[in-house]
């Protein structure tokens, strides 16, 4: 999984071709770390098809606020650059994030 920040968000982000998956975390947060590995199995499974890229919003608040992200742990997923689903709260499940990957690759 990349590791994106505010300095390449734009580029690994928002100016990506196709479907992108961006975990925002933080080291703070229980829920965040214990569906880490989920997402990174996930990466391993789906990682050919779309782009896999975790957020730490410790010490990147402002960008994590500019995507409209206010609480953790959140997954969002854009297309071509725009922001067009995400999960939150108590939806980050490896079953939800799997369905949903399902859904916009379909």
């Amino acid at each position: 999984m990349l590791e994106v920040h505010k300095d390449n968000f734009e580029a690994e982000v928002l100016q990506a071709e196709g479907l992108v998956l961006v975990d925002f975390w933080g080291p703070k947060c229980e829920s965040c770390l214990a569906v880490m590995p989920d997402v990174e199995a996930l990466a391993e499974k789906y990682g050919d098809r779309l782009k896999f890229c975790k957020l730490n919003t410790q010490g990147n608040r402002r960008l994590a606020i500019s995507q409209k992200v206010l609480g953790l742990p959140v997954i969002a997923f854009y297309r071509n650059g725009e922001k067009i689903d995400e999960l939150a709260k108590d939806d980050v499940t490896k079953e939800n994030i799997e369905a949903k990957i399902l859904e916009l690759l379909a």
